[in-house]
């Protein structure tokens, strides 16, 4: 992004009548005089039909080098409109910000002394390069979605793990992006999101089912107050998903009647950040704002999720997020086509000289901490959920193993609903549903879901009925008909995350040579590129490798309904808990968040677009 910014710049593309919704990232809070609501009667709705909309954000290049646009095409969050000031989110965060960052100053060393017997048997650790404000310790972590998207682009019958080791080897290896720039700087760890993700699983299904207070005593084995409560605030059912970030962003700007129901849980990507920013914080004894946290995700809505306030150490540091200007827990989101950008600009071809050399990297140093180590990088590696989990992290799926393996004899049915994105589950015992859940992708689905969640509006004639969505049926149809959900998986991109906006499509240039197409692809070849993605996702050769007994719960306990689908809660349960006896920080703050309405800025007296967009690139520099 250009370093000048000026009025002109600015393009909001806001239709005639639509109200600019102010960005998730908030300056310094102003008087709340102005904090009113509009009318529920004038919401807005996110109309994807015939791909009207306009590119979002400052103008410029659209080359291979550009820093990242949004729209309304390939980010979905939105309320019909994206602000400028997302839009400088967005560019904030790109590939030319990574290879700044890396030529900043010499990364920080962290040194290990094995021959000293401490620190769990691991040896001592020391950071070299302190001297240097401005030099960085660089870690990243990948999806596996973005692992299968990269795999499928690379094509010859490369797994979704061999490009894993690729991206690895960009990142850390001596032939990556180690082999230039102007102090030949590399990432000293690149972890999995998979690790990150069981453990949402397993406090997923304690949020939906119940069971978490049953487990606190994994988490209250310390004499600290802040460790008893391991999630204080229990959403309204039904619990719906919160780790897709487009979806988020939509709920918070147009529909803050569903914001009770949202998973309090962090996504993968923002456990991860915390993770890495808490713990490797305190075991080496330096500030959250001298480790610099690069997540490569299959979506640009990510990069927004990375901008929020709650997901800073001002969250987990003080117990308070609202108004914090913090150091955040991922410092900068690419997707999987900066991938490809971030190579080509240290002139390597990713899809061809990465391949087959990857293997050679060997095993990354030893985190600082011996348990943490073990959690992040496990024996054989992590793992995929299996097919019938789908492409967005299997936490539907496990919720409804974890629920069947309550109840011995209980089988789960699959109704398929008006689409293939949107499919209702039961979990049944001797053919009486007990539970209920559905999975909606896509946003004309999660359209139709909002609004049977809106409240009814009283009626204004004397006696009348209360009228609107939320009105149910005065009879039955079926028991299964009667039972309300549970869970809803909401994901706003069709078919899942392996069809992120941010993914490498059936349309870039990579991908038309490969599979020899000339023109425009039609509707049959995406949906033929997007099954490939999804293959490679599924047939993930770790999976193989693991077994069913794999992951990074296969040295918990055996038998009963602690293993669900490989991982084991009580280990899960017992390493989150050493986290937070390690940090000194309750588990509550370290992996659930919250959400807030997002009130429209139009009409009132506050900062003019110009200003406001100023302040934001501004923050470029303490993490921002």
């Amino acid at each position: 992004m250009s370093a000048i910014l000026s009025a002109d710049d600015l393009n909001d593309f806001i239709s005639p009548g639509v109200a600019c919704i102010k960005p998730i990232e908030t300056l310094p809070p102003a008087s709340t005089d102005d904090a009113t609501t509009s009318s529920s009667s004038n919401e807005t709705e996110v109309i994807l039909d015939g791909g009207q909309g306009a590119a979002a954000g400052p103008g410029g290049a659209n080359g291979a080098n550009a820093p990242a646009q949004i729209s309304l095409t390939d980010c979905l969050a939105c309320s019909g409109c994206v602000t400028s000031a997302e839009a400088v989110l967005v560019s904030l965060q790109s590939h030319a910000e990574v290879l700044s960052t890396l030529d900043a100053a010499p990364a920080l060393r962290v040194v290990h002394h094995p021959s000293n017997n401490i620190a769990g048997g691991r040896g001592k650790f020391a950071v070299e390069g302190l001297e240097n404000e401005d030099a960085k310790l660089f870690v990243a972590s990948v999806s596996p979605q973005t692992k299968a998207n990269l795999a499928a682009a690379c094509g010859g019958g490369v797994s979704a793990a061999e490009a894993g080791r690729m991206v690895e080897a960009l990142l850390r290896g001596e032939s990556g992006l180690a082999g230039g720039g102007r102090w030949n700087n590399r990432f000293a760890w690149v972890l999995d999101t998979n690790v990150a993700r069981e453990a949402t699983l397993v406090l997923g299904a304690d949020e939906v089912l119940g069971t978490s207070s049953s487990a606190s005593s994994h988490f209250s084995s310390t004499s600290s107050s802040l460790l008893s409560s391991p999630n204080p605030t229990t959403p309204a059912r039904p619990i719906l998903a919160s780790s897709c970030p487009g979806w988020v962003c939509y709920a918070e700007k147009t529909h803050p009647h569903v914001l009770p129901h949202l998973s309090r849980v962090k996504s993968p990507q923002a456990l991860t950040g915390t993770l890495v920013k808490t713990a490797l914080s305190r075991a080496l004894g330096i500030p959250p704002s001298r480790i610099w946290h690069l997540a490569v995700m299959p979506c640009f809505d990510k990069k927004l999720e990375a901008s929020r306030e709650e997901l800073t150490d001002e969250a987990w540091a003080s117990g308070d997020g609202a108004g914090g200007r913090g150091v955040r827990d991922v410092d900068c989101v690419i997707t999987s086509k900066e991938v490809l950008m971030l190579a080509e600009s240290r002139g390597i071809d990713f899809l061809s000289a990465l391949k087959g050399g990857a293997p050679s990297l060997g095993a990354p140093e030893p985190f600082p901490d011996a348990t943490l180590h073990d959690f992040l990088f496990p024996r054989g590696g992590t793992r995929n959920p299996p097919r019938a989990a789908g492409t967005s992290g299997g936490l539907l799926h496990h919720i409804l193993q974890s629920r069947a393996a309550q109840t011995p004899g209980a089988e789960i049915q699959v109704n398929r609903g008006r689409n293939a994105d949107v499919v209702e589950f039961l979990v049944t015992v001797g053919g009486e549903p007990v539970f209920k859940a559905a999975r909606y992708y896509g946003f004309r689905n999660i359209q139709n879901l909002v609004r049977k969640l809106k409240p009814a509006r009283p009626s204004r004639m004397p006696g009348g009925r209360p009228f609107g969505s939320a009105r149910r049926p005065t009879a039955a149809k079926s028991a299964s008909s009667s039972l309300e959900n549970s869970y809803v998986e909401v994901m706003a991109c069709p078919g899942g995350c392996t069809n992120g906006g941010g993914q490498i499509k059936v349309d870039d240039p990579v991908v038309l040579e490969r599979r020899n197409l000339s023109g425009k692809p039609g509707p049959q070849e995406q949906k033929e590129w997007l099954a490939e993605v999804d293959e490679a996702y599924y047939s993930d050769d770790q999976a193989e490798r693991l077994g069913s007994g794999g992951g990074s719960g296969g040295d918990g306990a055996e038998g009963g309904d602690d293993v669900v689908g490989g991982i084991s809660r009580s280990y899960i349960h017992d390493t989150l808990a050493y986290w937070s006896r390690m940090t000194g920080v309750g588990i509550d703050r370290l992996a659930y968040t919250s959400y807030r309405e997002v009130i429209s800025d139009v009409g009132k007296d506050k900062a003019g677009s110009a200003e406001t967009v100023v302040q934001l690139a501004g923050k470029i520099g303490g993490g921002w």
